[in-house]
C-alpha cells in the first residue's frame, strides 16, 4: 500500500510538473478536464499526499531519536 501511494505521488509530482513548465495537465489531457474519473485521480492524490505527511511526522522522529 505504501508502495502504491509513493507511486502515485510521484505520478502527481510529474504532472504538476507538466503544468508548470509545459500548461500540459496530463489528467485532463486523458480523462478529460474535470470529468468525474479525473476528479477522482486528483482526489486520490491529494488523500496521499495528506498520508504523507503523517509519515513525514513519524520519519522525523525515528531519525531525531524522538521515538
Amino acid at each position: 500500500m505504501k508502495k502504491l501511494i509513493l507511486i502515485l505521488m510521484i505520478i502527481g509530482g510529474i504532472n504538476w510538473g507538466l503544468i508548470g513548465f509545459f500548461r500540459l495537465d496530463l489528467v485532463a489531457l486523458i480523462f478529460g478536464n474535470m470529468t468525474w474519473m479525473s476528479r477522482i485521480i486528483y482526489a486520490v492524490v491529494g488523500i496521499c499526499g495528506l498520508y504523507l505527511i503523517s509519515v513525514y511526522g513519524r520519519i522525523s522522529d525515528h531519525v531525531l531519536g524522538q521515538a
